[in-house]
């Protein structure tokens, strides 16, 4: 976590600022975080402020600050140290806070009007892979960053307790890659396979950013929950019910005015929702068991 940097977004926040503990929102404006969804800082936040905005007016907060983290795990840092209200993780970045920090989920967001998706493993479209891993041994590999769900814990995991292997042995291995950049690696040549999920390939075909022929799907993970939502441990009660009472009461009309392509949503949720993902970090050895 040290090595991680978490960079704000906004020249207004002060230190004095980011040390206050969080009150409830008409009183000022509210802090949110959301992780990098997009392949750039600057795409992620476009994306994302007009659901943060809708969000704010209805929590009637007078403004609002936006924070885009430079990784997944880069929003347990700011969530542990009073920097945000509320934040947008991935369901491992949001268990490593959860772990450090004790933040809370408060809902899970619906992409295609569904609250899961699926870790994937692409590969070369050229490839013949009859047998998964074990077809594939000796091949270059390309994990996403640490701090990924499906592009590095739920491999990882499966490899350590399904597979039973050691995927920097078995293959050629690396890792710290964003998930649009695995798709395009594969798709160039540069790798022989890469991890990723459902939605993003499938966002990426959509876009036209990839070819549907141009990768192929080798290996679909069980159901994951999507990405949570979440406030910090110091939040107030009554702001994380009313956050949460906004959140699920957005329907999938306004979704379409406020949220990125094909997000339809949320659903209520709390920490139990991530149960196997907070299992699978403790498994590959990442985070401990809370005593």
């Amino acid at each position: 976590m040290s090595r991680r940097t978490f960079l704000l977004q906004s020249a207004a926040i002060v230190a004095t600022t980011l040390a206050a503990p969080a009150v409830f929102a008409q009183q000022r404006k509210l802090r949110f975080g959301v992780g990098p969804f997009m392949p750039t800082m600057e795409d992620t936040k476009r994306a994302f402020t007009p659901l943060f905005s809708y969000i704010a007016k209805q929590m009637g907060a007078p403004d609002f600050e936006l924070a885009v983290s430079s990784d997944w795990a880069g929003l347990a840092v700011a969530m542990g140290s009073g920097q945000l209200d509320a934040a947008w993780m991935g369901p491992w970045g949001y268990v490593i806070a959860n772990n450090a920090t004790d933040c809370q989920a408060i809902a899970t967001v619906k992409y295609d009007d569904k609250p899961t998706y699926h870790a994937i493993i692409i590969g070369r479209p050229d490839m013949d892979v009859s047998r998964f891993p074990d077809d594939t041994r000796g091949r270059s590999i390309s994990f996403a960053d640490l701090g990924s769900t499906s592009g590095w814990l739920i491999p990882t995991y499966y490899a350590a307790r399904v597979w039973k292997i050691d995927p920097k042995a078995f293959w050629k291995y690396s890792e710290g890659a964003a998930h649009p950049a695995n798709e395009i690696a594969v798709a160039a040549g540069q790798v022989d396979l890469a991890t990723d999920y459902d939605r993003n390939r499938n966002a990426m075909i959509a876009a036209g950013r990839i070819k549907p022929d141009g990768t192929k799907v080798i290996w679909t993970s069980e159901p994951l929950p999507n990405d949570a939502f979440a406030v910090p441990k110091s939040a107030p009660r009554e702001f994380a019910q009313k956050l949460q009472a906004v959140l699920t009461s957005l329907t999938t009309e306004q979704a379409k005015e406020v949220m990125p392509p094909r997000y339809t949503g949320f659903v209520s949720a709390t920490h139990a929702t991530y149960k196997m993902i907070e299992d699978a970090g403790i498994a590959v050895g990442r985070i401990k068991a809370k005593s």
